[in-house]
């Protein structure tokens, strides 16, 4: 007990030995008290309200630019006060926390830019801006890297990742120079007058004085750290208790992400699916952040051939996702029990399944793990995508999202690498559909050429299939994507020209 007061010391003395008084950043809310100075600044933000919401935002544009910071706050406030609130506010919160300093401000307001409007590079160059001036370069050189790939003509993120790298580079370390003894400085060549000696003396001691208190500083947080429980200074946190919503019946399945469990909502009366994110996946803060954000861009997809995410809840140490409760099986169950789809049924279950992820794809999302377990098909016979939990933005003109995720059987090459584009999901496609006719997946088949990569035409394993599906899964299945084909359309479009040939019973599993 007598070393943590001890290790406190130094955060009582440092106060009286620093000149500059600077204001701690204002809690993660808009609002705040502003002193009498601020209030002549912000005066402009107490006139009438504007006709339009339009006319407000211009205000509050022009405002940013005369640097009348906390005006925008203000003004902000008194319109979230008469319920004329807009997702638009954030943008000009984040520009007035950053002119303001409140570093903390600026990082919440930009994330719910990003989370608005993923697509919009400011977001993005803000949050850089305010993690590279409170020291966290390796989060701000990952947010202007994004900026950059959304707008790579914008100046001040070409400026800004420049300070980045310079701050992250490491200092050359150089040997002190010499320093003669004052016996050796001759007094002839050295002219200083009494007050400026005497102000020289004063400065130094204040310099030794500041390292002793750093140092000090140092071995109180290795006391702090090493002497008090890691139970007793968790951050805290917003506890969720999910059972309070929902009733857990049983666990329906379990993948790479989590398990999966059929739940009973208790407040909207409805069955619901509800995944378990494993905690080891989002352990890292920043990790967690973006897996918010991008399950969030998800959330936004609605559409009859994709199983809906109805929200994303966080607890001290889970994320659960909350899914669409589908009623029948998925394709893979299928296969387990019949071992193959005849080709009519097929391509009706592969029209659903393109819809879905036309609707995706138009949205810029990629789905990154397609495979037969997540086609559900409904008692009704009608398919719908799931688990896009693995899915990313793209943004045209990018490469592709750097990151392995997927299941490797159904992974395309450029996959493999970490580069995800939305012909990646028409591969897989063509995988699933192949498997579906056949069995089993293009690779497992006796007979794959291995060094050309050429499969096995399914015309010729099993009867009834129509020759023109060979055709069709050799253009999807192609290595290159640029030789591939190139959107959802134009398979079905292909797909959708093929007729069923007149099907005689055939034994299962062949």
């Amino acid at each position: 007990m007598f070393l943590k007061r001890l290790s406190l010391i130094p955060f009582f003395l440092f106060p009286l030995l620093t000149f500059a008084q600077v204001r701690a950043a204002a809690p993660l809310q808009v609002g705040g008290s502003f002193s009498q100075s601020e209030a002549t600044q912000s005066s402009a933000a107490a006139q009438p309200a504007q006709s339009n919401m339009e006319d407000e935002l211009t205000a509050l544009g022009d405002m940013i630019r005369m640097r009348q910071f906390d005006a925008v706050v203000q003004r902000v406030n008194a319109l979230v006060a008469q319920g004329r609130d807009t997702p638009r506010f954030n943008l000009y919160l984040a520009q007035a926390y950053e002119g303001l300093g409140k570093w903390d401000d600026c990082i919440y307001r930009a994330s719910e830019v990003i989370a608005v409007a993923p697509t919009d590079s400011r977001g993005y160059t803000l949050r850089a801006s305010c993690y590279y001036r409170r020291g966290e370069y390796e989060k701000a050189g990952i947010d202007i890297d994004k900026s950059l790939n959304i707008n790579a003509n914008s100046g001040r993120s070409i400026t800004l990742k420049k300070m980045i790298e310079e701050a992250m580079t490491p200092a050359v370390v150089r040997p002190a120079a010499a320093v003669l003894p004052p016996q050796n400085i001759r007094p002839a060549a050295v002219k200083i007058t009494a007050p400026e000696d005497l102000n020289k003396k004063l400065a130094n001691i204040r310099w030794w004085l500041i390292y002793f208190i750093i140092i000090m500083a140092v071995v109180s947080v290795y006391i702090y750290f090493r002497y008090t429980p890691s139970s007793s200074r968790k951050t805290s946190a917003k506890k969720v208790d999910i059972k309070e919503q929902y009733n857990f019946i049983r666990q329906i399945g379990e993948g790479g992400m989590g398990k999966v469990y059929e739940a009973y909502d208790k407040v909207l009366k409805r069955r619901v699916a509800i995944k378990r994110v494993k905690p080891e996946l989002v352990r890292s803060d920043y990790v967690r952040e973006q897996f918010l954000s991008e399950a969030r861009t998800v959330a936004l997809l609605r559409h009859p051939n994709i199983v809906e995410i109805y929200t994303v809840i966080e607890s001290d140490n889970s994320l659960y996702l909350v899914f669409e409760y589908v009623d029948g099986q998925t394709l893979e169950t299928r296969l387990d029990i019949d071992g193959f789809v005849p080709f009519s049924e097929a391509k009706n279950i592969f029209e659903s399944v393109c819809r879905g992820l036309h609707y995706a794809h138009a949205q810029d999302i990629i789905h990154c793990d397609l495979k037969p377990g997540n086609i559900m098909i409904t008692d009704t016979g009608v398919a719908k995508v799931m688990d896009f939990g693995v899915a990313k933005k793209v943004v045209e003109g990018d490469n592709g999202a750097r990151t392995v995720a997927g299941t490797p059987a159904y992974m395309a090459p450029e996959q493999q690498k970490g580069f995800m584009k939305k012909q990646s999901d028409i591969y897989s496609l063509g995988v699933c559909l192949y498997e579906s006719l056949v069995g089993q997946v293009p690779w497992s088949v006796a007979g794959f050429d291995i060094a050309n990569k050429r499969i096995v035409p399914p015309s010729k394993l099993v009867p009834f299939v129509p020759i023109e599906v060979d055709e069709l899964l050799t253009y999807a299945l192609k290595e290159d994507p640029n030789q591939r084909i190139q959107s959802i359309d134009e398979f079905w479009g292909i797909l959708s020209r093929i007729e069923p040939l007149k099907e005689a019973p055939r034994p299962k599993h062949i």
